[in-house]
């Protein structure tokens, strides 16, 4: 079986969910709580890669934190990365990764379709 990561935020119902997605399909994924461990910036590049996202698409537009850091105004992609990566609750969840393809699971309906 094939190894299945998931950026996790425990807080978050639509992850926990995920969570429990996976649990009941039997597949033991790789549980990474991102607030905790956030990312490394190539590891969100490769991410993004996957999603086939901008940065600004994987962003969690409405936290504080976002406007407080005026992101709005930013338009290089490489600064964007750079906030998510210090400010990982700007990064949307939860994201699950196998085979090389990732999907957020906002529906869940795209995490049941990456596992097919």
């Amino acid at each position: 079986m094939s190894k299945v990561k998931i950026y996790h935020n425990p807080r978050c119902s639509k992850s926990r969910n995920a969570v429990a997605l996976l649990e009941e399909q039997g597949i033991e994924a790789e549980v990474v709580k991102y607030l905790d461990t956030p990312p490394t910036k190539e590891e969100l590049k490769k991410i993004l890669k996957m999603l086939g996202l901008s940065a600004r698409e994987l962003m969690r537009t409405k936290e504080a934190i976002y406007k407080e850091l005026e992101l709005k105004e930013v338009e290089e992609e490489e600064a964007l990365i750079d906030a998510m990566v210090a400010n990982p609750k700007l990064i949307e969840r939860p994201i699950v990764i196998k085979d090389g393809k990732a999907a957020i699971g906002r529906p869940i309906e795209n995490i049941i379709e990456l596992l097919k």
